[in-house]
């Protein structure tokens, strides 16, 4: 049990854990569960983080769909940043707890400033990490954002 799956059973959140097994030589582990998961690509979702410059927080974290890219430019807007860069994998494993290709955005050790793609609004689930490789959690976009304290903006390119 990972502590993306135990901060959604303590908050009473409805949610679903979806299993699969994992193949460490897939280039996309994002495209690689919604093919194993047999469901569309633009309702997975990837947790990334970027480092910021001039802001208040040093990392934030960005859900973005799969299928897409992360708008740099974009994400930095909605957080009222001047400026953002991916984060160097190292810190984002040490600073959220979990592995990359396994990173939630939900019971990360420390919390972060959270944007979830837009996109997101118009679907009732989607999927993210449940905190490891080959484990994906279902829930709606809005308990994700009650959970995450997040907010939503257009951030996938």
């Amino acid at each position: 049990m990972t502590p993306a799956i135990k901060l959604a059973q303590k908050q009473k959140i409805a949610h679903t854990v979806h299993e699969y097994h994992h193949d460490p030589r897939a280039e996309s582990y994002g495209l690689e569960a919604a093919e194993a998961l047999g469901i569309a690509a633009e309702q997975v979702f990837k947790t990334l983080l970027v480092a910021l410059t001039g802001h208040k927080s040093p990392l934030a974290v960005a859900i973005v769909p799969v299928n897409k890219q992360l708008s740099l430019k974009s994400i930095a807007k909605a957080l009222g940043a001047k400026k953002a860069d991916m984060a160097d994998p190292k810190v984002a494993e040490k600073t959220t707890g979990y592995v990359v290709g396994g990173i939630s955005p939900l019971g990360q050790k420390k919390a972060l400033p959270t944007v979830l793609d837009s996109s997101a609004d118009a679907l009732a689930t989607i999927h993210v990490s449940a905190g490891k490789r080959g484990l994906e959690i279902e829930l709606s976009p809005a308990d994700l954002l009650r959970l995450t304290r997040g907010t939503s903006a257009a951030i996938a390119a």
